[in-house]
């Protein structure tokens, strides 16, 4: 256990001593603050502005919630994975500068080397992305903050589920990389595609049936959808409140992916946590299964 725990602080402290990692996990966050923040704003609030159209009651202070919840949802969604991916990107280096096989080499476990890569990671990523989830918040707070007590604990609680899927997911690729090569390869992949897969850049709703129902499949895609409901429950009720016709805020909600279609039915919530906590947990004994068939293999 201590030797878990010092593995796991050495390569937490690594990760922000290593200004390249540190740096790099914070891309994705402020290049999507600052691209919805200055291009993308305004269009998102011309898209709800024409959505609701005709409606009496819609303040401005409405349509900049609906915009910081999407902002927020996206961010978060699309960074508990990303940011997980350079955090880990730490046991690639090790094998590399041939730190890991001086691990091996040592009285340390395999378990012990490996375990400590996910925690830390893990923590690091929560770090980052806790930090960014509270900037998020504040920006909501200045433009129009509807959020209850209730959906802000949903939300951290969201962030966490979608970090450990995250990690997991990167522990798993991340294992089988040897060089920085590949690293920079898998790192451009991910950056440049996940935000689509699962719905943070374009909503899912956006695209055809067939990529519709293809991306159903990808349990991001519905960890993106729990952020944009907790994010933006309090806009909509704010908007039942008002007397603003509920198939309007149907139509927002299946436009902004809180309403999520598998083949025409209804995703419900609990499902969405059902599939995202289940192949979470599948993901994590895929890692242990890994480490422990690829330790056995060594020693043969």
């Amino acid at each position: 256990m201590n030797t878990f725990s010092a593995l796991a602080v050495r390569n937490t402290k690594l990760f922000f001593k290593d200004k390249g990692m540190f740096f790099t996990s914070l891309i994705t966050p402020i290049i999507l603050l600052v691209l919805y923040g200055t291009f993308l704003a305004n269009i998102f609030k011309n898209t709800f502005r024409a959505a609701l159209e005709g409606t009496v009651g819609v303040s401005e202070s409405i349509v900049n919630g609906l915009v910081g919840g999407q902002l927020m949802s996206s961010l978060l969604s699309v960074s508990c994975v990303t940011v997980a991916f350079c955090a880990n990107f730490l046991m690639v280096q090790d094998k590399v500068s041939g730190a890991a096989k001086d691990f091996l080499v040592s009285p340390v476990k395999k378990s012990a080397l490996s375990l400590a890569y996910y925690f830390s990671t893990l923590a690091v990523t929560l770090i980052v992305c806790y930090t960014a989830m509270i900037i998020s918040f504040i920006y909501i707070a200045f433009t129009g903050w509807y959020i209850p007590f209730s959906d802000m604990l949903l939300i951290i609680a969201d962030v966490f589920i979608l970090v450990m899927f995250g990690t997991a997911l990167s522990s798993i690729i991340n294992y089988f990389l040897s060089s920085q090569g590949q690293v920079s390869a898998v790192g451009t992949v991910i950056s440049a595609g996940y935000g689509f897969i699962c719905g943070a850049y374009m909503p899912i709703s956006s695209f055809g049936e067939g990529l519709r129902n293809t991306l159903g499949f990808f349990p991001g895609t519905y960890g993106t959808s729990l952020l944009r409901n907790h994010a933006l429950n309090g806009v909509f009720d704010k908007m039942s409140s008002q007397n603003i016709p509920a198939e309007a805020i149907n139509g927002i909600r299946d436009s902004v992916d809180c309403n999520l279609y598998f083949f025409g039915a209804k995703v419900e919530m609990w499902v969405m946590y059902l599939l995202l906590c289940g192949i979470t947990f599948a993901l994590i004994c895929a890692y242990v299964i890994i480490n422990k068939l690829c330790s056995g293999t060594k020693k043969k």
